[in-house]
């Protein structure tokens, strides 16, 4: 029997997001699965995945646009396979001290796509982050790296959980 091939697509600004993604990818991998991480701008058809996880930033209430466009240019395929989605962003403890539920947008795209569950995961925000406004974020005391990395993986266990027995 051969494994089942998952697609971890990913929309990210800085590279955060991205990071996630590797990390849910590799856990997927030492599962047993044959997991495949790539950015959401450039899947173009999910026929070849047996499930989907997709995931974005979270920026000012609103998803990545590369992870929007790509939910919404596979809606037909996605619907007849699981999938997962998650979003970063939270630059605080708070997704690890409650479930956060997806913003509207997110929610949206997961009856569009009859998607199993979304997970919020805490964002990245350090001097390695390019830009302006992070600066300006940085000097009020606002970044910090808030990925938990254990949260990560026992998600996507979680997934992999999921797929052994269906």
């Amino acid at each position: 029997m051969t494994s089942k091939r998952v697609l971890v697509a990913y929309g990210t600004t800085h590279g955060a997001t991205a990071g996630i993604a590797e990390q849910i990818g590799k856990t997927l991998r030492e599962d047993g699965l044959d997991a495949v991480v790539v950015p959401a701008g450039d899947v173009d058809d999910v026929r070849d995945y047996d499930a989907v996880v997709l995931g974005g930033a979270i920026y000012a209430g609103h998803w990545s646009g590369e992870a929007k466009r790509c939910a919404e240019r596979n809606a037909d395929l996605l619907r007849h396979r699981p999938v997962w989605l998650f979003s970063s962003g939270p630059l605080d403890r708070s997704a690890e001290e409650r479930d956060i539920p997806p913003v509207p947008g997110v929610a949206r795209q997961m009856q569009l796509i009859g998607a199993r569950e979304h997970k919020t995961f805490g964002g990245s925000l350090t001097a390695r982050t390019p830009g302006l406004l992070t600066r300006s974020m940085l000097r009020q005391g606002k970044g910090g790296d808030f990925r938990d990395p254990d949260r990560i993986q026992t998600w996507a266990h979680h997934i992999s959980a999921e797929l052994a027995a269906a």
